[in-house]
């Protein structure tokens, strides 16, 4: 009898470009990791067409999954405290700090490990067609993924921890402790003076020491790279934080480090 293979696929999508993962879990192996960088934003019509090209023109999505999950990766959430949650002011909590649209879909995730409720826009196009596709599926904010990681690893650490998920000119901080969420934001940046600059100016007015305080990084940056240099210029403790897997990786290109892809491979867990 042919044994039965898992698999699950993870679609990133943001209006920057689109990142996808194929997870062999009978094997543990990532079999699939592709990211596709595009020139300018996006609107959503343009990434539902990419969407559409990549996924009907590559046999790998032809296969079948136990799962599917989607990852909305913009600006467009909030986070609130679940007690003070209300399901029918949905497009109350977003206005005030994201431009939202009277015909914009929000949803809602619950991120349990600290009653958060994290509020935001997916794609009501791209939700049809992976519908369509796939059939059921689930989707969540980018945010959620990289809170509920954080908030895990931060279980172990007593002062306030910073995190730093960086994007194609865009990117995630987190400031945690114990489990605890103490900000999250995100930023625009365009220059390397940009990217430093707001986080300073975070560090600065979380009353934190640039001498003293860690910062965690991960995304598409390498030691290599400006934005690394500095980081590090102006913060004495700096490092890269991994996803919390082990999987092996049977693919061509292998990932510039795993922290290249930490909201992708985490999102499995």
């Amino acid at each position: 009898m042919k044994p039965n293979i898992i698999k699950d696929l993870s679609i990133q999508i943001r209006l920057s470009g689109l990142s996808f993962c194929i997870l062999n879990r009978s094997t543990n192996t990532i079999e699939r990791l592709q990211e596709i960088q595009l020139d300018k934003k996006a609107t959503p019509f343009e990434l539902l067409n990419q969407l559409k090209t990549i996924i009907e023109s590559n046999t790998d999505f032809q296969q079948t999954f136990d799962s599917v999950l989607c990852i909305y990766q913009n600006d467009l959430s909030a986070q609130v405290p679940k007690s003070l949650f209300n399901e029918n002011h949905l497009a109350d909590y977003l206005k005030f700090n994201a431009k939202i649209l009277k015909t914009d879909f929000i949803d809602y995730d619950t991120i349990a490990i600290n009653d958060i409720v994290n509020i935001y826009v997916p794609l009501v196009n791209v939700n049809n067609y992976l519908f369509d596709t796939f059939g059921s599926f689930i989707y969540k904010h980018a945010s959620t993924i990289l809170i509920e990681s954080v908030l895990q690893n931060s279980s172990k650490h007593k002062a306030i921890e910073l995190y730093v998920n960086v994007g194609h000119l865009h990117f995630e901080m987190i400031a945690a402790k114990d489990s605890q969420l103490i900000f999250y934001n995100t930023f625009d940046y365009n220059t390397k003076e940009d990217f430093i600059y707001y986080i300073l100016f975070s560090i600065e007015q979380l009353k934190l020491n640039p001498e003293t305080v860690k910062i965690h990084l991960s995304g598409q940056i390498t030691k290599d790279d400006d934005l690394y240099s500095i980081v590090f210029k102006y913060v004495r403790f700096v490092d890269f934080i991994e996803p919390f897997c082990n999987y092996e990786f049977n693919i061509k290109k292998q990932p510039n480090g795993k922290h290249s892809n930490f909201i992708l491979l985490n999102s499995f867990n």
